[in-house]
């Protein structure tokens, strides 16, 4: 699979986005947030830091569910049963999601500050 086409590339990509898209309830309600989260900032015109601190926050709390997602794939084909340190990757992953949606949401909660205090 190395050295494709960046076409090709860009359409494993974008494939994988749908995959976690369809099988990921959480991967569509941090979309809704996300969207949210851009309106809020489109609205509230706090300046381009602000702006660019809530689009990396966004990015990692979504790319980091897709990491999750991912794990979670993998580990559930290669050993389907259950075992505690399979259950600990998986609290694992999901609890970096969980940090960074925190860390979102205060960044978020300082832009809304920092404008209303202006």
């Amino acid at each position: 699979m190395k050295n494709r086409p960046f076409r090709e590339r860009l359409g494993f990509a974008l494939a994988g986005i749908r995959i976690v898209w369809r099988r990921e309830a959480s991967f569509r309600t941090q979309c809704g947030l996300a969207v949210v989260a851009a309106v809020a900032t489109a609205a509230l015109r706090p300046g381009w830091i602000w702006a660019a601190l809530i689009a990396l926050s966004v990015a990692l709390v979504l790319l980091l569910e897709m990491v999750n997602a991912a794990i979670e794939y993998v580990i559930d084909r290669l050993h389907p049963d259950r075992h505690d340190e399979i259950m600990f990757a998986k609290d694992a992953a999901a609890g970096a999601v969980l940090l960074a949606s925190a860390a979102s949401l205060v960044i978020g909660g300082l832009m809304i500050l920092s404008v209303a205090l202006r």
